[in-house]
């Protein structure tokens, strides 16, 4: 399966690096990972609507253009699907399965996702009502997709 986590911003804090890394590394007999990630755009602490609206939309454009039309896309959205860690397997399992080898989960920046990136959405994914900086997602993110493969091959999960 090829596995692409598109995101927005450019990862600094050493420490997520390094965690996402190790969990990429662990995915190398399962997936080919491939981490994306697009210029974010510079927006003032006091922002109008209209800003935000374009601010999303920018990024959103940029993430677009890194899908490929036959992959599956899962967003992470907070007001997207919540699913357990098996319920996740499952659907990463089913997608193979059924032929769907290509997927891409997205990572929005600080103000969320456009409506057209929700739009070409598969799936909307949501880890849960708390928000969590999209840095910190990408580690979670990534943590859960080892757990998932770990969970369709029936192996132990070793922390």
């Amino acid at each position: 399966m090829n596995i692409q986590i598109i995101s927005v911003g450019k990862l600094k804090e050493n420490y997520l690096v390094q965690g996402i890394a190790e969990y990429v590394k662990r995915l190398g007999p399962y997936a080919k990972v491939t981490l994306v990630e697009v210029p974010d755009e510079k927006a003032p602490e006091t922002i109008s609507a209209a800003e935000e609206a374009q601010v999303k939309q920018r990024e959103g454009e940029r993430l677009l253009a890194q899908l490929r039309e036959q992959t599956y896309v899962i967003a992470l959205a907070i007001d997207g699907r919540t699913l357990s860690s098996e319920e996740l397997a499952r659907q990463l399992e089913d997608l193979a399965v059924y032929g769907r080898s290509h997927v891409a989960f997205v990572i929005g920046g600080s103000l969320g996702l456009a409506p057209e990136v929700l739009k070409r959405a598969d799936l909307k994914l949501s880890f849960g009502r708390m928000t969590l900086p999209h840095q910190l997602m990408r580690l979670v993110l990534v943590e859960q997709v080892y757990r998932a493969f770990k969970i369709v091959r029936g192996e132990p999960y070793h922390k």
